[in-house]
């Protein structure tokens, strides 16, 4: 299993499906455990976790779009994120470790140039590798994403993306850029 071309094969997917562009938020939930085959929480792996983080980080980064790292249930679900991309976010007070936060949130910890945690974020599009539930960082009107690549090791990978509400009624007009 070749998990960093799978992991790269995935983010590229969801850029050209959800139309992502410079300065919009990628969330990603990761479970190191489910990619091994194990369930979730049980076996965290900071090697597998570098190699997940750096192949999903180096597609984001060279367009300019920022990762947002969901946290396990241990820190409820906090993200990690480049605090340029938050400039008025308030941060919270916590460092991801592997059994408190997740071995991919610590990667990001790790490698972000200026890191913070957040409880909350409304991305503009996200992955799911092992079924970490990222529904809760993600702009109100998610809309499932079908991509190529349905496991990422072992675990199960769900994606979305989001648009805007339509609003207004039968009456009402909508700008087609905004749909995707």
């Amino acid at each position: 299993m070749d998990i960093a071309k799978e992991c790269i094969t995935a983010i590229e997917d969801l850029i050209e499906k959800a139309h992502l562009k410079k300065g919009d938020i990628v969330v990603v939930g990761c479970s190191t455990s489910e990619v091994l085959g194990s369930k979730i929480g049980t076996n965290s792996s900071p090697d597998t976790a570098k190699i997940l983080f750096e192949s999903i980080y180096n597609v984001l980064n060279e367009k300019g779009i920022y990762l947002a790292a969901q946290c396990c249930e241990h820190l409820n679900r906090a993200i990690i994120i480049e605090k340029e991309a938050v400039p008025f976010a308030e941060y919270v007070n916590v460092v991801p470790v592997p059994k408190a936060g997740g071995s991919f949130a610590t990667q990001a910890y790790a490698h972000f140039n200026s890191p913070v945690a957040v409880e909350e974020i409304k991305a503009d599009a996200g992955i799911d590798i092992g079924s970490t539930l990222i529904g809760m960082h993600l702009k109100k009107v998610a809309v499932p994403v079908r991509l190529e690549v349905k496991t990422i090791g072992e675990a199960p990978v769900t994606a979305a993306r989001t648009r805007p509400k339509f609003i207004g009624g039968s009456r009402a007009n909508y700008d087609d850029n905004l749909i995707n």
